[in-house]
């Protein structure tokens, strides 16, 4: 068949995309920005389907020629910068349904997520569930799959978080550690695509994809750090309290473009639990799912898994102290540092009425500079301003004022490190 994925470039978008490919199917993948997905998965067609500019089934009807079988992959967790999730998870997806109904596409699966309902607790899940009976009423051929918990050897999101907290030294900090849920192999989801789409299976039906056994957070994360070959550490519950704390800032930063897996709709939709009743969809197609064990079990956990989990929670961190560090700079060079950066700039030569200004433009620049990094989706080329903007810093410095590399408070020494570290951060930047 002739298969469109959306949201290709996805966790399970990507899964599906390469499942489809081992059987033979003709696939493409569409996704807002499909230029390094394309190098990733060059056995695949790309097309750019931005969702929240494709809220009519016109916009789509030009997309969906020549494709037999859609597959919507797409989600998006709450708002933010880039996200709507009514306009998104709402508008854009039952556009596109309306738009399979009238291309004539034969076969239409949706990826939603267990707990979806109308009464649910978050915007998420109620929109998936809005999703879900549009769908449902279509005079189409359609299969709605139902994943708990996605586990996968790529991690994003939710997957990315529960290898984060592994990687703390110490103890393992878990917010809401007695939620019951059920984790499924993304495998097995991409299994579950795959079987939705041959003649044979049934249609119009509503699938939880899930393995049955319901577990706690608290094991499934203590299993995940058993597997990384970490040693066994306390687990520390975190204070509600203080998660709504961090669950406010990471809010916040989405709508600096950010995308957090602790914001308050994920640990909302964790509280909630994460349980549905797989044995139908088991019956009925004959896919066994993995368990937790069996799942980690097929593939040991390598240095880049380890590097991962230890490297997760640090990028915030990195990211923070560097904005912080090149404010800072410039709030005291505009304060009490202009009168050292005067007296340099006078020792090197620069007259009087140019220093000042000179001071001046290069305290706001870092100032400015230093915000910019704050906003995701310029912060790899803030990055990269600040990497040459240091190394330019250090050759000019080292040309006017020369002394300044055996002053005993080492203002040259103590940028090196800030110039590794903004390497060291450029080089974790991947989101996916």
């Amino acid at each position: 068949m002739r298969v469109l994925v959306t949201g290709a470039y996805g966790l399970i978008g990507s899964a599906c995309l390469a499942r489809l490919h081992r059987d033979g199917h003709e696939v493409t993948g569409a996704g807002r920005d499909v230029r390094e997905a394309s190098l990733r998965a060059p056995f695949a067609k790309w097309i750019t389907a931005d969702f929240r500019h494709l809220t009519l089934a016109g916009d789509w009807l030009p997309l969906l020629e020549g494709f037999d079988a859609v597959v919507n992959c797409v989600g998006v967790l709450q708002d933010g910068m880039h996200d709507s999730v009514q306009r998104i998870q709402v508008a854009a997806t039952t556009a596109l349904f309306a738009a399979c109904e009238r291309a004539g596409i034969k076969r239409v699966v949706h990826i939603s997520a267990i707990g979806a309902a109308r009464s649910a607790p978050t915007a998420f899940a109620r929109s998936k569930a809005e999703a879900e009976d549009n769908l449902s009423r279509r005079q189409l051929d359609w299969v709605i799959l139902r994943p708990g918990l996605v586990l996968s050897p790529a991690v994003y999101g939710g997957t990315a978080m529960l290898r984060g907290v592994c990687g703390v030294p110490f103890v393992t900090p878990v917010l809401e550690p007695d939620a019951r849920l059920q984790v499924v192999s993304v495998d097995d989801v991409a299994a579950a695509v795959a079987h939705s789409l041959t003649p044979d299976a049934k249609v119009k039906v509503k699938w939880d994809v899930a393995h049955p056994d319901v577990l706690t957070l608290e094991t499934v994360v203590s299993s995940i750090r058993d597997w990384h070959g970490f040693r066994k550490r306390p687990i520390w519950r975190v204070p509600r309290g203080l998660g709504r704390v961090v669950s406010a800032v990471a809010d916040l930063l989405g709508y600096l473009g950010w995308r957090s897996p602790a914001r308050s709709t994920a640990v909302r939709q964790l509280a909630a639990g994460i349980i549905g009743a797989p044995p139908p969809w088991i019956a009925a197609t004959g896919i066994e799912p993995k368990s937790l064990q069996a799942i980690l079990a097929q593939q040991p956990a390598s240095v880049t898994d380890r590097w991962f989990a230890r490297l997760f929670l640090f990028k915030p961190v990195a990211i923070a102290g560097l904005a912080l560090f090149w404010i800072a700079t410039g709030i005291i060079t505009m304060g009490p540092g202009a009168a050292v950066a005067l007296g340099h700039l006078k020792t090197a030569g620069v007259p009087p009425r140019v220093a000042g200004p000179m001071v001046l433009v290069g305290a706001l620049y870092d100032y400015f500079i230093g915000l910019g990094l704050l906003l995701r989706p310029v912060a790899r080329i803030v990055l990269h301003i600040m990497l040459w903007s240091t190394v330019l810093y250090l050759v000019a410095g080292s040309v006017l004022a020369p002394q300044l590399w055996t002053d005993p408070l080492g203002p040259y020494l103590k940028i090196v490190p800030v110039l590794i570290a903004t390497l060291f951060t450029l080089a974790i930047m991947d989101d996916r």
